[in-house]
């Protein structure tokens, strides 16, 4: 099982291939939702370099230039946000989002962060279930900056295919 060592900041070399991990993920949203042509879920990903010019912090693990997967923490309104957390669908199964999400909740403490916070589906199982073995709960009062981002992924769309909750953890 990887360690925290495994994880790194993203180098200018890994940004080209931060879009084409997250994307490498649509095949596991297509087999729990169906076809996804033209739902935001299968949309062309954020370019790695817009992602490093957003105030906050990009780890990967993998190889330089060649990361198998990143997550992406924002800071937004001060507070840290796990922005995306994504790992190619071959490279699974390995504690590689663990070791990424535990990488970003020690980084963001580290920055003077005392809480993380997340959106994700509440009954896909890698998503909420898998926050929950980390320690993230759900929110029963979200963030003013948390209602925004829910607010944005309800119009996008994202809410179509099962509900989205707001979960966070203290750090």
């Amino acid at each position: 099982m990887p360690g925290s060592e495994d994880v790194r900041p993203a180098r200018a070399a890994d940004l080209k291939m931060l879009a084409g991990i997250e994307e490498s993920g649509t095949q596991m949203y297509e087999a729990e939702f169906g076809d996804l042509t033209g739902d935001p879920l299968a949309a062309p990903a954020q370019r790695g370099g817009d992602r490093a010019d957003r105030p906050g912090f990009l780890l990967v693990v993998g190889a330089v230039g060649d990361p198998v997967g990143f997550v992406h923490v924002e800071v937004i309104d001060g507070f840290a946000h796990l922005a995306q957390l994504s790992v190619r669908p071959e490279a699974g199964r390995r504690g590689l989002g663990t070791a990424l999400v535990r990488a970003a909740m020690r980084e963001a403490y580290l920055l003077g962060f005392d809480r993380l916070s997340l959106t994700t589906f509440r009954d896909v199982p890698w998503n909420a279930a898998f926050y929950r073995s980390l320690g993230f709960a759900e929110e029963a009062h979200p963030m003013a900056f948390e209602v925004q981002i829910r607010a944005h992924e309800v119009k996008e769309g994202l809410d179509r295919h099962q509900p989205r909750i707001v979960m966070s953890v203290a750090l």
